[in-house]
């Protein structure tokens, strides 16, 4: 296997180029994380599975990997798409909504939150971050970097809080495009204090004894704002300088932007040496909107029998540099195909086991596979040609069936191992915490199923066509669709819908 170089589009330089690690074989990452105020929705677990499969690609290719990724529980505004916020900060909002009646207080609330997205990582089987801290865990450091960004004339302040100063950064716009000039130009205007320089300038600091959470600083009491937390937190556990920094494309402007200014402007360094954005998720071809119905959690969808595999597999089916339209069709079609890898992984690790000798007809198949699938994750994380040889070599696997001797059964499980490790799709590595069959939904009679199946194909050897598909609309109006697959017929609950 020659030497795979990790390819991952750069939205600073706009450019495909290789990650490279300033320390070789050890990449150090940052991906910001969620903002605790409600249930995170399958849009932003698809961003957060982007980060993990580079972090799976990365230890393919043997590197080790510190990760970081935050927990926003303070300072997120509900107007934080301009560079400047205002409006409510999230969490007391959140409080004060009908959802927030059950609890006592924000921390309360932001605790809660916190566990159920934990939740939720974990049974999408993503790796656990090397740390994961939250904003509140480091309110000294972010007192500190705003103090230091004042004593350095790249800040200053005003009654209602502590600005940055953008015109003191003259390369402020260079990863969005959204220049000093251009913001100038612009249209909208977001005045939330009179006293500011400059429309650009951005909150470090918001002064408020009002506000449900506030620390004492030398600015008064109040709270940081939303981007400093990034900058200090980065800082903190990886270096000045990161080999990699990640997260949505909603987050390019105004966060990512306003993380670089303060960052450099502290350093003199550079912040990130590649940047990865995760573009946006449609549900049914519309944006998610619960007043649109299509607002989807993951636990929403695990109420409705969805296998959190095939929740995984939906996600990761395009790749994320690319809009991807989650559609009911796509979870069946996915709960169809880990079933397929589940089956695979099965009857390989059943013919490891047995004594049926011969010889190994699978190793040198399944290896290229492998090989094929790790080379399109290394091209920007091409997980559509990964799963289509991840399919191939379950499929070679299920054709050998159970004549598989042990040999081959050997090469099989070592596949999907490596499938497994890469991917994520076979396995979960959290059996604890996926779904208990009362929350699965509604239980079918399996053996009834199979007995249809059989009478199916019966009928269709017989080419009687009309009772064929007579069945299939039958097992279809009781939620069942059935998937004619080279290896048999197999059905999928639609109760996940």
């Amino acid at each position: 296997m020659s030497e795979k170089v990790f390819r991952l589009y750069d939205t600073m330089t706009r450019k495909l180029k290789p990650l490279e690690c300033l320390e070789p074989g050890h990449l150090r990452f940052y991906s910001c994380g969620p903002t605790v105020y409600s249930y995170a929705h399958i849009g932003n677990f698809r961003t957060f599975l982007t980060g993990d499969l580079i972090i799976r690609t990365a230890q393919a290719l043997g590197w080790r990997v510190t990760y970081v990724s935050n927990i926003t529980d303070v300072g997120h505004l509900t107007q934080d798409d301009v560079a400047d916020a205002a409006g409510e900060d999230k969490m007391a909002r959140a409080l004060h909504s009908k959802e927030g009646e059950q609890f006592h207080n924000v921390w309360e609330l932001a605790e809660y939150y916190e566990d159920a997205f934990r939740e939720d990582w974990a049974r999408l089987n993503l790796q656990e971050p090397t740390v994961r801290p939250k904003a509140t865990q480091h309110m000294r450091e972010q007192i500190l970097a705003a103090q230091q960004l004042v004593e350095q004339g790249n800040a200053y302040e005003t009654p209602t809080g502590v600005y940055f100063n953008v015109s003191s950064f003259p390369t402020y716009g260079k990863l969005s495009g959204n220049t000093q000039e251009n913001l100038k130009k612009a249209v909208r205007e977001v005045v939330v204090d009179d006293n500011k320089r400059e429309q650009a300038d951005f909150a470090l600091w918001k002064k408020d004894d009002k506000h449900l959470m506030q620390w004492y600083s030398p600015f008064e009491w109040g709270f940081p704002g939303w981007h400093l937390e990034c900058s200090v937190m980065a800082r903190a556990y990886l270096g000045d300088t990161i080999d990699l920094h990640g997260g949505g494309e909603d987050l390019i402007f105004p966060h990512h932007e306003c993380e670089i200014a303060q960052s450099e402007a502290m350093t003199g360094k550079p912040f990130s040496n590649h940047w990865v954005h995760t573009r946006f998720l449609q549900v049914n071809g519309e944006k998610m909107s619960k007043s649109q119905g299509n607002f989807y959690t993951v636990r929403g969808l695990l109420e409705k029998g969805a296998d959190p595999l095939a929740i995984r597999y939906a996600l990761i089916s395009g790749v994320y540099s690319k809009p991807l339209n989650f559609t009911d069709q796509s979870l069946v079609d996915a709960m169809g195909n880990v079933d397929r890898l589940r089956r695979a992984d099965a009857l390989a690790a059943a013919a490891a086991e047995s004594s049926t000798a011969g010889e190994d007809s699978l190793g040198s198949t399944l290896d290229e596979l492998y090989d094929e699938a790790l080379e399109a994750m290394c091209g920007d994380l091409n997980t559509s040609v990964a799963l289509a040889k991840t399919l191939e070599g379950a499929r070679t696997i299920l054709r050998e069936g159970e004549t598989m001797s042990a040999a081959s059964g050997a090469s099989a499980v070592r596949f999907m191992d490596r499938i497994n490790a890469l991917l994520g799709i076979v396995r979960s590595e959290r059996e604890d915490l996926l779904p208990t069959e009362a929350v699965k939904g509604p239980q079918v009679d399996e053996a009834r199923i199979a007995q249809l199946i059989e009478e199916r194909a019966a009928a269709k050897k017989a080419k009687d066509f009309g009772r064929a598909d007579e069945i299939r609309k039958q097992l279809d109006a009781e939620g069942i669709e059935l998937r004619d697959t080279p290896e048999g017929t197999v059905w999928v609950a639609k109760s996940a819908l």
